[in-house]
């Protein structure tokens, strides 16, 4: 068979998708077909059909009507099958249309183009050598015509037009059928790929529902698009507001929120994570926001991920309790040493009469007393962090405090200090907590600086958000890269009769308090930031 070598490549395998696609083809063309025959049976003789043999036309075009009613029904191919029930109407077509062009004057008559249009269309629905069996039909049946012509002498034959139309059909037919291939491949390539997406999206929604963490998707006009189950949870909302967070704007939800979407308008960009008081509760939470990235779906949207940091901080808490313990082995030797020092002194004095060697001694013992208390106090301070009060503090005047607290122990601090710091400017935080957070960065501050006059700097700015940055610099030494590094890490400290809580502390403080307390990474010498809350 001459098409034998194309059979092969033309077998495929049968797809669910490209299934249904075959029977809404087929649907389509046996509308064209009862279309067709209902034209020829009605106006094939003003079409100069059938001239040769008018009754026997008639005969065939109400045949070929009949025949096309009763395998176009879908009861036909229950009965015979989809794959029969093709292949049996693309054969009656080439039939029919064969006698029609036989009777209506040969090729002459345009039946050859109507042929193509059969096979074009078997080739969109039959499947494997069925659709070159059919162009080899038509070729056989126009060759047999027009060959029963010339032999007669009835009418010139020109072989070599009818040769094009038999090519024209294998080349139809096969062009159709490889089109067909092609359609069903793409189908399932979308099936599969549309049921990889499906997947792969439902595992992101269980993975987004059952995460510890909470997720906000607000679009850019600031509504709420999609919010899980641990953001309604952790926003309080879980019991006032069962179908979820989605419709509501992010402001009208909690205020606190608003600067995190205008920082992140940059596609790409993120806003560093920030401790915010939310919802009706005031549950503190870790915020950091994410931009969509530009020519994605999510453009124009921002993610904010929202952790509870009230649950870290527990999970650190346990994690300084334990610390605790390894702590108390090294703290028993640190307080041996100045009570040693003490019990010492004390003796010492029993014994001395004269004044100045008493007052050396005196100052010896409230020096080591007031270590103690120092260790002692950092001690208690890391075991628990009390719960922040935030109150109204005028900056200026609370700092003019800490320093002459400080300068009334030691009054040649005095000349170290330049302060500029705007008196209008208030701040929201603990008041006990920003004491001792300044006074443990005036401390270090004194204890490395050169000790020239206005060697400590301190200075406030406002920032974006309505947030207050204290600024504490020294001309000191400043600190390496590696000490950088581990500088807010506990026990870890650079002075010999340091106990390495104080800066780590602090930025326990300054957290508590909805504030961040960092390292500045310009600028000679140690230099510290505490940016917090303006008050309202």
């Amino acid at each position: 068979m001459p098409g034998g070598a194309l059979a092969e490549p033309l077998t495929t395998v049968p797809y669910a998708d490209g299934d249904r696609a075959r029977r809404v083809s087929l649907r389509y063309l046996n509308l064209f077909r009862l279309i067709l025959a209902g034209l020829f049976l009605v106006a094939g003789r003003e079409l100069g059909l059938g001239d040769e043999a008018p009754r026997i036309y008639q005969l065939v075009a109400l045949g070929y009507l009949g025949a096309v009613l009763a395998l176009g029904f879908p009861d036909a191919a229950r009965r015979l099958g989809f794959e029969r029930t093709v292949a049996l109407q693309v054969v009656i077509d080439v039939i029919a249309l064969s006698l029609m062009m036989w009777l209506s004057g040969g090729y002459r008559s345009g039946i050859p183009a109507l042929i193509m249009v059969m096979l074009a269309g078997a080739g969109l629905i039959a499947e494997g050598r069925m659709v070159l069996f059919t162009a080899a039909l038509a070729t056989i049946a126009v060759l047999i015509e027009n060959t029963w012509r010339y032999v007669g002498g009835r009418h010139s034959v020109d072989f070599l037009q009818v040769g094009i139309f038999c090519a024209g059909f294998f080349g139809i037919a096969v062009v159709a059928r490889l089109l067909a291939m092609r359609a069903q491949a793409n189908a399932s390539l979308a099936a599969e790929r549309g049921a990889a997406l499906a997947k792969q999206q439902a595992v992101n929604e269980h993975i987004i529902r059952d995460m510890r963490d909470g997720v906000i998707v607000v679009d850019a006009r600031g509504r709420i698009l999609h919010a899980n189950p641990q953001a309604v949870d952790l926003l309080g909302m879980m019991h006032t507001r069962a179908d979820g967070l989605e419709g509501l704007a992010l402001g009208d939800l909690d205020a606190a929120f608003e600067p995190m979407l205008q920082p992140a308008a940059a596609p790409g960009a993120g806003v560093d994570g920030r401790l915010l008081r939310v919802g009706p509760g005031g549950r503190l939470i870790h915020c950091r926001a994410v931009a969509g990235e530009a020519g994605s779906a999510a453009a124009g949207d921002t993610l904010l991920y929202l952790t509870d940091y009230e649950d870290i901080q527990r999970q650190l808490q346990q994690i300084k309790l334990a610390a605790l313990g390894r702590l108390t082995a090294s703290m028993a030797h640190e307080i041996r040493n100045p009570l040693s020092a003490v019990t010492h002194a004390a003796e010492l004095l029993r014994e001395e009469k004269r004044g100045e060697m008493q007052a050396r001694l005196v100052r010896i013992i409230n020096d080591n007393a007031r270590r103690i208390e120092r260790m002692i106090r950092d001690v208690l301070a890391l075991g628990r962090r009390e719960q922040a009060i935030p109150e109204p503090v005028t900056l200026a005047t609370f700092v003019g405090e800490v320093i002459d607290a400080r300068v009334f122990r030691a009054a040649d601090e005095l000349p170290l200090y330049a302060v500029d710091i705007d008196p209008a400017l208030t701040l929201a935080m603990d008041r006990a907590h920003l004491y001792q957070i300044l006074d443990n960065l005036l401390a270090n501050a004194t204890r490395y600086c050169s000790g020239r006059p206005g060697a400590i700097r301190l200075w406030a700015e406002t920032l974006p958000g309505e947030r207050i940055a204290l600024h504490v610099q020294d001309d000191g030494p400043g600190f390496d890269e590696a000490v950088r590094a581990h500088l807010f890490e506990p026990f870890f400290t650079t002075h010999p009769k340091g106990t390495g809580l104080g800066l780590y502390i602090a930025r326990e403080l300054a957290e508590a308090n909805d504030a961040e307390l960092e390292l500045a990474n310009a600028g000679p010498g140690a230099h510290l930031v505490l940016s917090a809350r303006i008050h309202p």
